[in-house]
């Protein structure tokens, strides 16, 4: 067996065993063995466990693998499109804009959004406000690719366009209640709780599609990774890749940061993860890795969050920096070295 594919059933394996911790355990205490009935579709004492299992914690693990590998997938296309190890979905400012979507709709039209004579309120108008920004910043980046052929100044202006959203929303955050900002801290601290049992066949459907997008786009990463004049030479369009790629990272992150909120590091670290462990540059290996270590480290890190139990249940993005920060700092430590990760 090549060392590749060992890895990736070691993977494989680990990814199953959090999967499963993540159905076992959680905020409310469920008895192993009882979990394991409710599971197995045997009766149990109470009925709320069937419920939390099947309708909340399920559903959450599911999100979890989803999510995880979507954001990983994004930052690792990005990363080498770029050729910049710190290039991930944030960077391009498509999750600041929605983040500014849900801005509008909590803290300026009051958690409500109308459209013509519909109106829609609460989960539904934060999911489309979400949604919205996230594609208008998208539809921005795809215009002025079409002006800019430089993948650093299209780089540059995505961080520029994540600050004017950052601006926007500070000064909303300025006139806003104190009940609308709190509610949009809370969306901003990230969860995979998010997507009820309802929504996960859409969620799910999205992301499979865009990651099976980015898998179509291996060959052209391979390409880029010899330099944009290499890749025109080997006949790849490397302005339709680019596009391509924007348009794929662009759905990936507006679905996930419209259901979960804005999740930081998993995109931006998990990719060096996969790099260090699996040892090669070839996306044919790299990207599916990495899509599978994203959706571990996802599921590790919604594991974290529900630890405390009866305590509550620690916010998302207070626990993914722990994870990707250090790994940032050791990819830092290296380039500063020499010793490149590509």
């Amino acid at each position: 067996m090549k060392k590749e594919s060992r890895y990736i059933f070691a993977l494989v394996s680990v990814l199953l065993l959090l999967f499963i911790l993540n159905l076992l355990i959680g905020s409310v205490h469920i008895p192993i063995s009882d979990a394991l009935c409710v599971l197995l579709g045997q009766p149990v004492e109470h009925y709320s466990w069937t419920f939390i299992i099947w309708q909340s914690r399920l559903p959450q693990a599911v999100t979890a693998l989803l999510c995880g590998g979507a954001l990983a997938a994004c930052g690792l296309m990005l990363q080498t499109a770029f050729k910049n190890p710190l290039a991930g979905p944030s960077i391009l400012g498509i999750d600041a804009g929605a983040s500014l979507g849900v801005a509008l709709v909590m803290l300026w039209m009051g958690g409500s959004l109308s459209v013509g004579t519909y109106g829609m309120s609460g989960y539904l108008s934060v999911l489309i406000g979400a949604f919205v920004g996230a594609m208008a910043v998208m539809g921005l980046l795809l215009f002025l690719s079409t002006l800019i052929r430089s993948n650093v100044m299209l780089l540059i202006a995505g961080i520029m366009l994540g600050y004017i959203t950052s601006s926007a929303i500070a000064l909303l955050n300025f006139f806003a209640t104190a009940e609308g900002v709190q509610s949009y801290l809370v969306w901003g601290m990230g969860t995979f709780g998010g997507v009820s049992s309802a929504t996960l066949p859409l969620f799910a459907i999205v992301v499979i599609v865009g990651l099976i997008g980015a898998l179509l786009l291996v060959k052209p990463l391979n390409a880029l990774l010899l330099g944009e004049y290499y890749a025109e030479n080997l006949g790849v369009n490397t302005r339709r890749v680019r596009n391509l790629l924007l348009l794929v990272t662009g759905v990936l992150t507006a679905v996930t940061t419209a259901f979960c909120g804005p999740i930081a590091f998993i995109g931006l670290a998990v990719p060096h993860i996969a790099r260090m462990w699996l040892g090669t540059v070839n996306h044919r290996m790299l990207l599916p890795f990495t899509i599978l270590c994203g959706s571990a480290v996802a599921l590790l890190c919604n594991l974290f969050c529900a630890l405390p139990g009866r305590s509550g249940i620690i916010p998302l993005n207070a626990i993914t920096p722990l994870i990707g920060a250090p790994v940032i700092i050791y990819v830092i430590v290296r380039q500063r070295t020499g010793r490149s990760l590509h």
